[in-house]
């Protein structure tokens, strides 16, 4: 055994593997969270993966964690680390005024409503990409961290060698088609929120004021509703056609916990609040609230629904 661990950091020496995205230290399956979510995921007409892990005592639940799956929207927190990364170089001013064109105009989310010229502070813009998920304003902050390119390699430097911006990225043209926008495992992104709520990513300064961004949602109606309004979070959901995600930490009574469920090749494409994929990524977050939570009388009104967003 000490002959092949030898062997292991020897080659990772060599060959330079990044260190990889997960707990350091006793991490142990949590059985029993595991027979749960492979029940509820039974008869999905589609794919779907999802990784969990409880932050105060590493016990992981993982199911397909480890596929490649589609971010949609979640592509926005490697976005956001690779901007935060090139503030923290110098080369981006946090408070800085920017001014929009029409150029950078690709739906008509918010900054994409914005007049020729429109003035407004990049922390703002910051804000509307994690929180309404402003797609204008995320490809506008993608070109100022350096493009898909520069946040790939800060994202592989820090050990995530599966997540991947593919829109707009030189060499990624084959991602892009079977991935969007991005591409991701349950896992990666999970750790990677994780990351950043330990204050691990970049600085611990910096991963303060990412995490408050993350804490922040408007897309509330999915995974978040099944959590009492009462504890906190930080997320970030994504939504096309054939698949639906989410990540998120919660700040439960009993000790945090991360998860990331992610879906695929759905059947269901429609946007309704009953698609399927959004039934699953509700459903999920319920069982693992219940997991850890299990004295606790708080279930969602059944008035509540015609509130979520």
């Amino acid at each position: 055994m000490k002959t092949l661990y030898a062997s292991l950091i020897l080659l990772s020496i060599c060959f330079k593997i990044p260190a990889q995205p997960q707990a350091v230290g006793n991490v142990k399956t949590d059985e029993k969270l595991t027979a749960k979510i492979e029940k509820a995921l039974a008869g999905f007409k589609g794919e779907a993966g999802v990784y969990v892990r409880n932050l105060k005592t590493n016990r992981v639940a993982a199911v397909y964690a480890d596929t490649l799956f589609p971010t949609a929207s979640m592509i926005k927190v490697p976005i956001m680390c690779g901007l935060f990364d090139k503030i923290n170089q110098g080369e981006i001013k946090f408070g800085q005024e920017l001014v929009y064109r029409d150029s950078l105009k690709y739906d008509n989310g918010v900054v994409g409503s914005f007049r020729d010229s429109t003035k407004i502070p990049l922390p703002k813009v910051i804000h509307l990409m994690i929180s309404l998920s402003d797609n204008t304003g995320s490809l506008w902050l993608q070109a100022m961290a350096g493009g898909g390119a520069a946040i790939n390699q800060w994202l592989e430097n820090n050990g995530f060698a599966n997540t991947k911006v593919n829109s707009r990225t030189p060499g990624r043209k084959q991602g892009q088609a079977t991935y969007g926008w991005g591409q991701t495992t349950p896992r990666e992104m999970a750790e990677l929120v994780a990351m950043i709520r330990d204050g691990k990513a970049i600085s611990p300064s910096v991963s303060e004021r990412m995490y408050r961004y993350l804490g922040m949602q408007f897309w509330d109606g999915e995974a978040i509703s099944q959590i009492p309004p009462y504890v906190k979070t930080a997320a970030k959901s994504g939504a096309v056609n054939q698949a639906k995600s989410e990540v998120l930490v919660v700040h439960a009574p009993h000790g945090d916990y991360v998860f990331c469920i992610t879906t695929k090749n759905q059947q269901d494409q429609t946007w309704q609040r009953e698609n399927e994929g959004y039934m699953l990524i509700r459903k999920i977050s319920e069982i693992i609230w219940n997991h850890f939570e299990p004295k606790s009388k708080w279930r969602p009104s059944p008035e509540a629904k015609q509130w979520w967003f």
